[in-house]
Formats: C-alpha cells, structure tokens, sequence
C-alpha cells in the first residue's frame, strides 16, 4: 500500500473515524485505524464493536493495500508533520509516514484481523437537513441522562411523522422537547431512541454537509452523511410517556427577554454554585420577577427583572444550572415562562414559535 494525501485532509478523516475506536479494549485492534487504499479511494475504518465507522476519500493511490495503524500514535505523528502532502507506505511490518523531510517508521497490524463492517439494511430511513437537526440535537443534549441503570433515558427519543419530527431527552429531572416541520413529509413514520452521545458526535461529524441519513434495522442505527457511514447500536425498551408530565393548567406565565433572563440567572449562580439553588419571585402586581440566592457561607443577591405577568403571585426556586441550560437553547428574543406551584414544573417556551419546550422540576426553599 502506498498513499499520498494532504496534512489538513488526513487530520479531518483521523477525527471522523476516531470516535470508534475503543479506549478500554485490552484488543489493540480496537484502537486501531484500519486503512486500505483501492482503485475507487482510501477507506478508513475503526469499532468498538457498539460503533462502526467507514471514511472513504479521494488520495493519490500509488499502490493497493491495506494496514492497520495504532490510532492515538498515527494521530500524534500525523498533528506533529508539517502542513504538506504525507505519503504512507506499507512495507512488511510496519506503515512509513513521509512528510518533506520527516519521516517515521511505526509498527502495524494484520488487516485481516480486522472485523468486517456491519452490513446493515436499513427497514426505514428518513433524510434530514444537517445544520437542523444539529441545532435540534444540541437543543436537547443536556437533559439527556447519564445515569446507565436507565438505559433508555440516556438517549434521544427520535419521532418523524408526516411533516413532524421530534426530538425529546429527559433526565427525570428535567425534559426537553425540539420540534421542526420538514419540507417532505415522511413517507414511513419512524421512531427509535439514539444514544445522546452517540447522536450528538454525529451532527458534530456531519457539520459541513448538506444531509443526514438516519436509518433503522433491527437493532442498529444506520447513520450516513458526505462519504461517511457511522452505525451504532439502538437502545431498546419503551420511552417514557413525556407528554403527561406537561401541565394542562398553569398559575402564573411570564414573558421575558431570553438574554435578560439568562443574565440575571447567571449573576444569581454566583453565590447559588455550592447549594446551587436561585428562587424566582414572579409578581403579577409589579410586574416583576425577583431572582434571590442566599448562602450563610457567602452571602446574598438580589435582581429585578421587567415581565410581562399573567396570573397569580408565585415564589419558585429551582437549580441554577438547569434554567440556565433551558436558556441557552432558546432562540427566540422573548422566553415564555409558566409555572402551577412551587412544587410542580416550571416551564420555558419559545416566543412566536413553539419549537422548543423545556421543564424542570423545582427545588425545596429555605
């Protein structure tokens, strides 16, 4: 095998298919990069066995072959080369890597040790606008859980139907809705839950193409963009019925600028970060909300914020960090902010829209 591709080129492929290599595999295979040059390109290949990824790219090809590199090795060596074209060349047991007047020599393994990729037939597969469903995703990637004894709340729940998709992430403790409508309808209705993680790497890779292709088989999901493939394992069971924990009825809402929201919130987690918790003072009368901290260890802050009230008077308090995650994924001017009792949910909205909807639970005052 010998192949020359450019510096730039060769770091944003060993950064796609680098999120399947495997960091606790006593295997050395596993975090390997599996490189084989043909008449049609390179392709680039890695797993942990849960993920599998495929790069093919365009390379001046010299000679056919194939090899498999220690990832975190070959990554280091090919960050340090200077930015030129890098020629690697198999010869017997190890890769040589050329870049103007630098060269290495590093061990390799036996390619034909390396799984085969999964061949995956996808029963559905819907297509997405990239730059979407990335904002979706991240929209909802905080209140994703990273609690492993539920499985199923430590992924996206995906539903497409017709005009409408829908992405959902619940913690317990919070829960956070993205809706868009689609161009095309989709032809088959669709649902599946995608590991966050997994979901989140996706869109982060995809950035850059115009489409994402997500696809579902029996138990695997079937992502492809660009000349990419990522396949992960789908988490099964049964998705919490989210939409009962909405309130129907509400005591108080309030319309606030989102960036005057965010920063009153922000001054309060100042002294709030030990105890974490802010209260919330919503009075209809002044048409005010007051945001409160107060800790013995460091003191106390007070905030007016202007409101457009409706409702009655409420004194709410609830962590910090999770109306500030609320927050940062409204993107509209104005936030819409509901709440029944100081025991039950409080709620964010988009202004103007309703593609976006976020609730979290209250914390005990003092």
């Amino acid at each position: 095998m010998k192949i020359t591709v450019e510096k730039g080129r060769l770091l944003q492929i060993i950064n796609t298919v680098s999120k399947g290599m495997s960091s606790r595999s006593t295997l050395p295979i596993f975090a390997g990069i599996y490189i084989e040059a043909t008449i049609d390109g390179v392709i680039f290949q890695t797993t942990d066995l849960e993920i599998s990824i495929k790069h093919i790219a365009d390379a001046l090809v010299e000679k056919r072959g194939a090899t498999i590199v220690p990832g975190k090795l070959f990554n280091e060596i090919i960050k340090s080369l200077p930015d030129a074209a890098i020629t690697l060349e198999q010869k017997a047991d190890f890769l040589s890597i050329t870049c103007l007047e630098s060269s290495f020599n590093i061990t390799t393994m036996n390619p034909i040790d390396f799984p085969l990729f999964p061949h995956v037939m996808a029963e559905r597969t819907i297509t997405l606008p990239t730059d979407v469903i990335s904002v979706a995703v991240k929209k909802v990637s905080k209140a994703v859980s990273r609690d492993e004894s539920r499985a199923v709340l430590t992924g996206i729940f995906l539903k497409a139907e017709g005009k409408q998709l829908r992405l959902v992430a619940t913690d317990s403790y919070r829960l956070a809705v993205s809706r868009f409508e689609l161009n095309d309808p989709i032809t088959e209705p669709l649902q599946l839950i995608i590991p966050g993680t997994v979901f989140e790497e996706v869109t982060r890779l995809a950035n850059g193409e115009k489409e994402l292709q997500i696809g579902e088989s029996e138990n695997q999901i079937l992502f492809q963009f660009g000349t990419t493939t990522f396949i992960s394992r789908k988490i099964e069971g049964n998705y919490p019925n989210y939409e009962q924990l909405i309130p129907q009825q509400r005591l108080v809402s309030a319309t606030v600028r989102t960036s005057d929201f965010y920063e009153a919130t922000r001054r309060a987690a100042v002294l709030a970060h030990n105890h974490g918790s802010i209260k919330f003072a919503v009075d209809p009368d002044a048409q005010l909300i007051e945001i409160s901290t107060k800790s013995q260890e460091l003191g106390s802050s007070r905030e007016n914020m202007n409101a457009d009230i409706e409702g009655e008077r409420l004194e709410i308090g609830f962590n910090h960090q999770y109306i500030l995650d609320g927050l940062t994924s409204i993107d509209t001017e104005e936030v819409l902010f509901e709440a029944q009792t100081s025991r039950k949910p409080g709620i964010l909205k988009t202004v103007g829209n309703d593609n976006y909807f976020y609730l979290t639970m209250p914390v005990h005052l003092d």
